[in-house]
């Protein structure tokens, strides 16, 4: 017999733990909060999440605003669509929802970002970017068996041994955010179902 899923009692808190966020929000985290309100149209409920510890939503968003916002030769529209192919492997819903718009967005096209959600090689995709997404996969699903054939691969597709690094990283951050997420019943915020159709 399958258990039962328990709702969360408490709707406003982003996560099935009750760990509501500091209160009042010092001021730098509450204006980075209203940087996202702005730009956004919401506060992403993963930091949301994260705001019960200020140390911890800083650490947290140090890392992704560097991964997926700093330097790189990966545009941020790949870092995305590794977030949603190692998504789709974790099957995490927070990161597919919040990831997929991301997608959507970022690239005007609803279709992709769906793709990528189900089934990534249905995609109409470049060979740079087939090679990236099967890398990301095959690091989600067997890290200890990516051997240099792998990065060799990369390279013959283009990208530099920095690249290789930031496709790694990305693709590590998004598995330690994937089990987060599933493990804490992390719910993305209602708006993103609707954006950027």
């Amino acid at each position: 017999m399958i258990p039962k899923a328990t709702p969360v009692t408490d709707t406003s808190l982003p996560t099935a733990l009750n760990l509501p966020p500091v209160d009042p929000l010092p001021e730098e985290t509450q204006r980075y909060f209203d940087i996202c309100q702005e730009k956004l149209g919401l506060v992403p409920n993963v930091l949301r999440a994260h705001a019960f510890d200020v140390n911890k939503l800083n650490t947290f968003t140090a890392l992704y605003n560097d991964l997926m916002l700093g330097d790189s030769g990966l545009s941020k529209l790949e870092r995305e669509m590794i977030a949603v192919v190692v998504s789709s492997v974790n099957r995490c819903f927070y990161c597919l929802t919040a990831h997929g718009q991301a997608v959507r967005a970022l690239s005007g096209d609803p279709k992709l970002g769906e793709m990528l959600v189900m089934n990534w090689r249905v995609a109409d995709l470049e060979p740079r970017q087939r090679a990236m997404l099967s890398f990301a996969e095959k690091v989600t699903k067997s890290s200890s068996e990516i051997a240099e054939f792998d990065r060799e691969a990369l390279r013959d597709a283009g990208f530099s041994d920095r690249d290789i690094w930031d496709i790694a990283n990305v693709t590590g951050f998004y598995n330690m955010t994937n089990r987060v997420a599933s493990a804490t019943d992390m719910r993305p915020n209602d708006e993103y179902h609707a954006l950027s159709r």
